[in-house]
C-alpha cells in the first residue's frame, strides 16, 4: 500500500498544470472569450446527455463530445485542443423561459467531457437542458431538483438498477424506464463490464478493437462508448437525475481495495483503477467532489430528499479488506467472522453511522452493491455463503446493524445490486441467532440484462426460499426495480425488462 495520498499523487501525475487541466472539465471556470468551438465532423453529441446527484438547488449536468466514439483512441474523434461547450436550463421543453444559462471548456485531459453544476434553481421542480458546441445542439435532457430539506414531500418514486452487460441482451429495461413517472434514478454499480465482447446480441462478431479486456484507459473509453451505444441508456440518462456509484466491473472482478482479482502487482494494479475511474467520471454526472485523485475516489455521499429520505450511497469496494477464504463459496470460513475485517473501511463506517444519528428523514436509504442480507444456499444444517459480498464480513454487518437498531434508526433500507436476481428479505441483527431483532429491510434487484432473460421462479430461488427464512421474496427475471414511497409505506414493484 502506498504511505500517503501525495505518493499515490505524484506516481499518477495529478497537481500542477495537469488538475488545472482536468479541472476545466468540471464547469470550475468560465471565461467566455477563449476555446470557440473548431469545426467538428460528424454529431459531437452522440453519447447523449444526462444529469445527475440532484440538490435542493440545482443538479449537475453532463454530456461527452465524441463525434467519433469507437475512434481507436479513445479520444471520440475529437481534436487536442480545448472546446467551449454552452449550456442552458429551462422551465419548459422548448427553451422559453431560461432559468441558468453558462458554459465550461471541454478539455482532452477528461476526453471532452463537462460537468457543469448547476445551482439557484428552485426545489422540487422540473427543468429541461441542452448543450451547445459550435453550431451543433445536443439532445434535451429533463431533471428534477429535490424538496427543500425542510421539506415534508408527500411521496418519493424511484427506479433502481444494476449489471447491464453489453453481450447479454438488449438494454430494453432502459426503454421501459424512460416512459415511467420517476424523480430520480439510483444506478447501483456494474454500469459497464471490463471483459472484451466478441459478439453482439444478434450473434454477429463485433470490431477487433472491441476484443481485448478494458486494461488502460482508451480502452475503457471505447467500452463506455459501447455501451453508451445503446439508445434506450441514452433515453433514461435523459429523462431523470441519477445518483451513481461503482461496483466491481467498472474495473475488474471482484476487485477489493489494491488487490486485484489475480493479485497482480498493486502497482500496477492502481495504474489500471486510475484508469477505470477517470473513465467513469468522464462518462458519469458527478459532481467535482467525485474527481478522481489517480486511483482515489471519494464515492460515499448521502443525499437528501426533503424530510422524507435520505440517500446514503456506499462503496463497498475500495476500502475492503480482500475476500475470506479464496474469494468463493464457503460452509466452514471461520475468517468471515473475524472482528477486524471491513468491507466499509473505519472512516466511512463511522460517517454512516454519524449520518444515522443526525438524519431526521423519515426513511434511511442505503445504496448498497453487493447483497448484505445472509444468502445460505442450501436448507439443512450448516451454512454456505458468497465471500464476497456482506457474508464474508459479518461482523461489520452485525455492528452496522446493531448500531442502526441501538441509534433508533427508523425505517432502514437498503437498496442492492450485483445478484442479477429480485429478492424481498429482512435485516437481521445476528443471523447465527433464530430470535435476533429485524433491524431493517433489504431490496435485492435484479439486472439489466447481465446473466440473460431469466424466469419468475427457479430451482435457485425455491432453495433459497427454503434455507433463508428471513426471504420474503424471490424472482429472476431481467428489468430494474421500481419504488414507491411515502411517510407510511415503502412499495418496490419489477420494472419491465
Amino acid at each position: 500500500m502506498f504511505a500517503n495520498s501525495v505518493s499515490r499523487r505524484q506516481m499518477f501525475g495529478f497537481g500542477g498544470a495537469a488538475a488545472a487541466a482536468l479541472m476545466l472539465g468540471t464547469g470550475a471556470w468560465e471565461a467566455q472569450s477563449a476555446f470557440a468551438a473548431p469545426a467538428l465532423k460528424g454529431d459531437p453529441f452522440t453519447l447523449g446527455v444526462a444529469s445527475g446527484d440532484p440538490t435542493s438547488d440545482g443538479v449537475v449536468l453532463w454530456t461527452r463530445l465524441a463525434p467519433d466514439p469507437f475512434a481507436q483512441d479513445g479520444l471520440g474523434g475529437m481534436p487536442a485542443k480545448p472546446v467551449r461547450v454552452h449550456y442552458e436550463v429551462a422551465l419548459d421543453e422548448r427553451f422559453r423561459r431560461i432559468a441558468r444559462r453558462g458554459s465550461v471548456v471541454a478539455t482532452p485531459e477528461l476526453a471532452h467531457s463537462v460537468h457543469p453544476e448547476v445551482h439557484g434553481l428552485a426545489p422540487d421542480r422540473t427543468y429541461w437542458f441542452r448543450f451547445r458546441a459550435g453550431s451543433a445542439i445536443s439532445p434535451v435532457g429533463r431533471t428534477r431538483t429535490t424538496p427543500a430539506p425542510w421539506q415534508s414531500p408527500r411521496e418519493l418514486t424511484f427506479a433502481f438498477a444494476s449489471c447491464q452487460a453489453w453481450q447479454d441482451g438488449y438494454f430494453t429495461a432502459y426503454h421501459h424506464m424512460a416512459r415511467e413517472d420517476l424523480d430520480l434514478v439510483v444506478h447501483l454499480g456494474d454500469y459497464l463490464y471490463e471483459s472484451g465482447v466478441r459478439t453482439n446480441k444478434r450473434g454477429v462478431t463485433t470490431d477487433p478493437k472491441f476484443h481485448t479486456e478494458t486494461v488502460d484507459l482508451a480502452r475503457y473509453r471505447l467500452q463506455y462508448g459501447l455501451y453508451k451505444s445503446e439508445a434506450p441508456l441514452r433515453e433514461a440518462h435523459a429523462a431523470f437525475p441519477w445518483i451513481m456509484t461503482f461496483d466491481d466491473h467498472e474495473v475488474e472482478n471482484n476487485w477489493a481495495d489494491e488487490t486485484s482479482e489475480n493479485n497482480e502487482d498493486p502497482k500496477t494494479f492502481l495504474l489500471r483503477r486510475a484508469a477505470a475511474f477517470q473513465a467513469l467520471y468522464e462518462h458519469a454526472p458527478l459532481r467535482r467532489t467525485q474527481l478522481p485523485n489517480g486511483p482515489d475516489v471519494q464515492m460515499y455521499r448521502r443525499l437528501p430528499y426533503g424530510r422524507l429520505a435520505d440517500f446514503t450511497m456506499l462503496d463497498t469496494r475500495q476500502y475492503r479488506d480482500d475476500q475470506a477464504c479464496g474469494d468463493g463459496t464457503s460452509a466452514d470460513c471461520a475468517d468471515r467472522f473475524d472482528e477486524n475485517r471491513t468491507l466499509l473501511g473505519s472512516r466511512q463506517r463511522d460517517w454512516v453511522l454519524k449520518g444515522f444519528s443526525r438524519s431526521q428523514a423519515r426513511w434511511q436509504i442505503l445504496g448498497n452493491q453487493a447483497p448484505m442480507g445472509q444468502t445460505d444456499q442450501g436448507p439443512g444444517p450448516g451454512t454456505t455463503v458468497w465471500t464476497d459480498p456482506w457474508d464474508g464480513y459479518v461482523a461489520e454487518r452485525n455492528r452496522l446493524l446493531a448500531e442502526a437498531d441501538t441509534r433508533g434508526v427508523r425505517n432502514l433500507v437498503v437498496v442492492t445490486g450485483d445478484r442479477h436476481q429480485n429478492y424481498a428479505w429482512d435485516l437481521k441483527r445476528d443471523y447465527t441467532d433464530p430470535e435476533s431483532a429485524t433491524v431493517g429491510s433489504e431490496f435485492v434487484g435484479t439486472s439489466v440484462t447481465s446473466g440473460g432473460d431469466g424466469a419468475d421462479m427457479t430451482a435457485q430461488g425455491e432453495t433459497f426460499l427454503a434455507a433463508n427464512p428471513h426471504m420474503k421474496f424471490f424472482n429472476s427475471q431481467r428489468g430494474y426495480a421500481r419504488v414507491t414511497v411515502n411517510r407510511d409505506r415503502w412499495t418496490t414493484d419489477p420494472g419491465g425488462g
